[in-house]
């Protein structure tokens, strides 16, 4: 069933979409696998990629209320909060982290990346966010700030009345380096309307993402899978992105993530671990203008996360420190793990370990 797609693959033809409903569809797990590592050899050849980052989240409150997402509360919902900038500052201090995660460091700051993402607060104005970077920033000058998915771009967009571009403008000046894949969800019409009709559509998520490559930004791209999309809906979310990928070349890693149903609206259940394995496989083999494939191991689990290593990924993210938003949704691995845990991963799965920073740049 696979020889023909074998064929494309291996004389570096481009796959369809037809091609990639086949492989999704495939019981051949073996030849999938084989195909996605070779593929991820020639990009990158025995490399896994990791970083020394840490997560914050500086809201959970939210005018959104996605029906897949267990994180978000309503302003005055019991188990809402908001940061200050002061403790947002503060919680990136060591001093502020356990000793095991700065034992996990080799320098004073135990972390070369800040990924920040929250809820589209209702009362916040745009300028606090500005303040918000612009303080880590001085804060913290060697740190790459990574923030802000597309959606939250278009949701500051339009409370300063500003165009999006002009926004991501005023983001760059005041610290902001690059930008997560978060809220691209699947961007079948169909299927958001079901998951989250308030929010960006999968049209707007594109728009912005261009916006910000045209503006030198660079950015990751996701998709959210196994809820109640099908193969044709992925496979499509997948051309969607390569298409652009085309046009501007911006995005630097691909993250497929994996649904989690606790404590959602829409309830379900964990995807498996083969669906989880042919995703990123196919998320390889189609995707062949991007560098790097995530295995996001929050939400793989550290033990799949290295199996899919060998189907296709090379990268598996990093410390991470606190993860909030999937352990809201019944995350089953760890909130955060140290860079020799993330190094004993990866050389257990036969792969050699390099620490990157928030560019692809080895870390010395």
């Amino acid at each position: 069933m696979l020889q023909k797609i074998k064929n494309k693959v291996l004389s570096g033809k481009r796959l369809s979409k037809e091609d990639a409903i086949k492989l999704f569809e495939t019981d051949d797990i073996f030849t999938l696998g084989k195909l996605a590592s070779r593929a991820a050899k020639k990009k990158n050849g025995n490399k896994a990629y990791f970083i020394r980052n840490i997560h914050i989240n500086p809201t959970n409150i939210c005018v959104n209320r996605c029906k897949f997402c267990a994180f978000s509360r309503s302003k005055g919902e019991a188990g809402a909060y908001e940061m200050t900038i002061d403790e947002i500052v503060k919680s990136l201090q060591p001093s502020a982290l356990s000793p095991r995660r700065v034992a996990s460091g080799d320098s004073p700051q135990p972390f070369s990346e800040v990924h920040i993402v929250g809820g589209l607060h209702p009362d916040w104005p745009f300028e606090y966010y500005l303040e918000m970077i612009s303080r880590i920033k001085k804060s913290f000058p060697k740190i790459c700030i990574k923030a802000f998915t597309a959606t939250e771009i278009d949701y500051f967009s339009r409370i300063s009345g500003k165009s999006i571009v002009e926004t991501l403008t005023e983001l760059k000046k005041h610290g902001l380096d690059t930008m997560p894949g978060g809220g691209a969800e699947i961007f079948d019409t169909g299927v958001r309307n079901q998951l989250c009709p308030e929010k960006l559509s999968g049209e707007g998520w594109i728009n912005v993402m261009e916006a910000a490559h045209r503006a030198g930004i660079k950015t990751n791209a996701t998709m959210l899978y196994g809820h109640v999309e099908n193969y044709e809906q992925r496979v499509d979310h997948l051309i969607r992105l390569r298409k652009l990928q085309d046009n501007t070349k911006g995005f630097q890693a691909f993250i497929p993530l994996a649904y989690h149903p606790k404590n959602t609206e829409i309830g379900g259940a964990y995807s498996s671990g083969i669906d989880d394995l042919k995703t990123i496989a196919v998320s390889r083999l189609v995707l062949d203008n991007f560098a790097h494939i995530k295995a996001y191991w929050i939400m793989l689990g550290e033990k799949l996360s290295q199996v899919a290593l060998l189907f296709g990924a090379d990268d598996i993210d990093g410390t991470i420190i606190d993860e909030k938003v999937t352990h809201s949704a019944g995350a089953l691995s760890s909130k955060g793990l140290t860079a020799g845990e993330l190094i004993n991963m990866i050389k257990k799965a036969g792969k050699v370990p390099v620490e990157r920073d928030s560019f692809y740049r080895k870390v010395k």
